[in-house]
């Protein structure tokens, strides 16, 4: 598909934002212009403009947090949807009691809004960065937990295939149950097949506590967080643990801890985070993930494969 943009000029009108930096929405600071940029404030809303842009077959991408992802230099040539849906509830006295949000708002601060009602459950995602929707597609985790243990249901909107040529695809909201997922490590249905499916909501179970627990968790978690991930501005962990292995210590082992391209440096204190000094561009962490992924498969026949996303015109930096 093909970027029309007088066609979603003329759809959107004034609501249709061009030539976008990207940098100011992504965690890492980097990233080039996007073309067409929508702005969405409701589950609703994003269900109505995703609607549009598959019935105009217009190519889009759905930035919430702006972490796990690396924009290319080049900017994206796809409509930039900014997910800023973020309304959360909280059913207290349930059993279990539950917190329902959508798709925009962020994890971490969901966690801690938890925390603050004596709901136990989240203590591991108090410190991630992004959104309800990104950790549902991603199945994002940490310290040994993930969120598909805690997904009770999630308001999908999803494109059915065409049944006769020339038709467009039905759109459906439908609610997907966690084995809908079909969640695996940092993978799920969603991740493996972008594009026929949006999250717009979800309810995830949790358990009756004391807020004084519960942050007494998230302190001794945040403690490690510190100890053994850098400050700064990165995507993230930028590569998957393989089978058994840990791949921050696969680039410590490799001598590559330390490592600085332009203004991108592979953290001296985790080998698996790679963090923006100030200047860096998109193609200085490409180089270093091309040279971490190198030297690591010639020292230790690892190939190491991406926990993040590239978005966006890689074309001149891939060469």
């Amino acid at each position: 598909m093909t970027l029309d943009l007088s066609l979603l000029q003329q759809k959107f009108g004034s609501r249709l934002q061009t030539g976008i930096p990207l940098a100011r929405y992504t965690s890492a600071r980097i990233g080039g212009p996007a073309q067409a940029l929508l702005k969405v404030e409701t589950a609703n809303e994003l269900a109505q403009i995703v609607t549009m842009l598959w019935e105009l077959e217009q190519p889009f991408f759905i930035i919430g947090g702006g972490s796990n992802i690396l924009v290319a230099d080049a900017g994206v040539e796809d409509v930039i949807v900014l997910n800023r849906a973020r309304h959360v509830r909280f059913a207290e006295h349930t059993s279990p009691p539950t917190a329902w949000a959508e798709s925009g708002a962020n994890f971490g601060l969901l966690a801690r809004q938890a925390a603050a009602r004596g709901l136990s459950g989240l203590e591991w995602a108090a410190g991630i960065p992004g959104t309800l929707g990104g950790a549902v597609v991603g199945n994002a985790g940490a310290f040994g937990a993930d969120l598909s243990a805690n997904l009770v249901m999630a308001e999908i909107l999803h494109r059915k295939p065409q049944e006769k040529a020339g038709e467009l695809p039905a759109v459906q909201r439908e609610k997907w149950l966690k084995e809908n997922f079909e969640y695996g490590y940092r993978t799920s249905r969603l991740k493996q097949h972008p594009g026929d499916a949006i999250v717009l909501s979800a309810k995830l179970q949790l358990e009756h506590s004391t807020p004084q627990a519960v942050q007494l968790r998230i302190d001794e978690h945040t403690i490690v967080r510190h100890r053994t991930q850098p400050p700064g501005a990165s995507t993230g962990s930028m590569f998957k643990n393989p089978p058994g292995k840990y791949a921050g210590r696969l680039i410590d082992a490799a001598g590559l801890k330390g490592t600085q391209i332009g203004g991108a440096q592979i953290s001296p204190l985790h080998g698996n985070f790679f963090i923006n000094l100030g200047t860096a561009s998109a193609s200085d962490f490409y180089q270093l993930i091309k040279l971490a992924q190198l030297t690591v498969a010639e020292k230790f026949g690892v190939a190491l494969e991406l926990e993040i996303q590239l978005v966006g015109n890689w074309q001149v930096e891939k060469g």
